[in-house]
């Protein structure tokens, strides 16, 4: 059982050339980037850097496991789509350019019920992506968490289409719907095209509705409890012998790409992190 493990640079809270030594210093195969806002976002970057970057990666034995195109909103809001569509098609020009086919986001939270208005609303927006996903032989990879892996199963079967795809974070589904991610490798099977390994607990049961909140952060009230907590590999609750082993038994082998949203010391929890899921594939 061998999967190539990849990090996220924005992970190693440090400039983007080091965190690509890093990455590489630490052993990984594939980096993922964030290309949102800033200097790597598509109206930013220009050819030239996508160009500089893109062999400085390959210089180091790395290559782009997949890009974030997630803007924070989602698609549940029929008026913003359009603009949020146009810039989703950007992200993926760019990582043409940056020699992935994947870019994955967060689509919002798919209601349960598909006669939900958002329901349909996501669904057009995400039919129009999908048709252009596979127009390049790309992939737009939603992250798991929202909702449960069979909720999310029933949407994507609604497109007829890999074009829009997911990206499994395991740790997302027992943070957020304490969802099994084992079950949910099983359930998302014909869809799975890029993970995160990242790891934590659920503290208190909360409704997605509220924790991914219009898509924006939210500040959270000292006072209140965290429904979460993420935590370094291996120290929360994703079951990652078994999760690996049901990757591993529907044929995946794509990247298994770290992870680290908080922490003191991110670039030693990705140490750790790579250090953990070696030792789990020996």
């Amino acid at each position: 059982m061998k999967f190539p493990i990849g990090a996220i640079l924005e992970s190693f809270c440090m400039p983007t050339d080091d965190a690509v030594r890093r990455a590489a210093e630490l052993g990984a195969q594939g980096i993922q980037m964030y290309c949102t806002e800033g200097e790597h976002a598509p109206e930013n970057f220009s050819k030239e850097e996508r160009k500089r970057l893109l062999k400085l990666v390959k210089s180091e034995g790395l290559a782009f496991s997949a890009l974030c195109g997630d803007l924070g909103r989602g698609f549940g809001n029929k008026e913003e789509n359009p603009e949020l569509i146009a810039r989703s098609k950007k992200i993926m020009e760019l990582a043409a350019d940056l020699e992935t086919e994947i870019v994955t986001t967060h689509i919002g939270v798919v209601p349960a019920d598909p006669s939900h208005e958002r329901y349909g609303i996501m669904q057009e927006a995400c039919f129009e992506l999908a048709e252009y996903a596979d127009s390049l032989g790309f992939h737009f990879a939603v992250e798991t968490g929202p909702e449960p892996a069979a909720t999310l199963k029933g949407f994507l079967d609604s497109l007829n289409s890999r074009g829009v795809a997911v990206n499994l974070d395991p740790a997302n589904l027992v943070m957020v719907t304490e969802d099994d991610p084992v079950q949910a490798v099983y359930t998302l099977k014909d869809y799975i095209v890029h993970t995160h390994a990242k790891d934590g607990v659920c503290l208190k049961r909360s409704s997605p509705e509220e924790i991914y909140k219009a898509m924006h952060p939210v500040i959270p009230d000292p006072n209140e409890m965290p429904a979460y907590l993420e935590l370094p590999l291996g120290q929360g609750n994703v079951p990652f012998d078994r999760y690996l082993a049901a990757l591993w038994d529907i044929g995946y082998r794509g990247y298994l790409t770290i992870e680290r949203e908080c922490g003191d010391n991110p670039s030693a929890d990705i140490a750790m992190a790579v250090d953990f899921l070696k030792s789990k594939m020996n």
